[in-house]
């Protein structure tokens, strides 16, 4: 059976930038990179990246976490989540894999687990 290739796959990201502001839910099945303001819940079927000027209240729910930018919510990734040097994260952490850079602020609770971490929630 072929397999079917999704965005993921193929590297493609999706990238909204430092002028856009989002409130709701947003949902992406491929990687995405968010450098704007959202408020709201995030579920990615790939990798996320957040900028250094992303600002984000809500839960997130991704494969991959590369945060760079604040969050003030849960995180949950089913592989890996990296603290970038000057990210901030206040609120919970679900992952497999947790690196923390010199100069990342984390304030909450973490849990490192070999179960898939998105798939349990926040």
């Amino acid at each position: 059976m072929a397999k079917t290739k999704t965005n993921a796959d193929v590297g493609d990201v999706s990238i909204l930038s430092s002028g856009v502001k989002i409130e709701g839910r947003m949902y992406s099945d491929g990687n995405l990179r968010l450098d704007g303001v959202m408020n709201g819940d995030i579920l990615v079927n790939g990798n996320f990246t957040i900028g250094e000027t992303a600002e984000i209240k809500g839960e997130i729910k991704a494969q991959n976490i590369t945060l760079s930018g604040k969050v003030e919510g849960s995180v949950s990734a089913d592989q890996k989540v990296i603290l970038e040097t000057g990210s901030r994260l206040k609120g919970d952490l679900k992952t497999k894999i947790l690196v923390i850079e010199e100069g990342a602020v984390f304030d909450g609770k973490s849990e490192m687990s070999n179960e898939n971490a998105a798939d349990k929630g926040p």
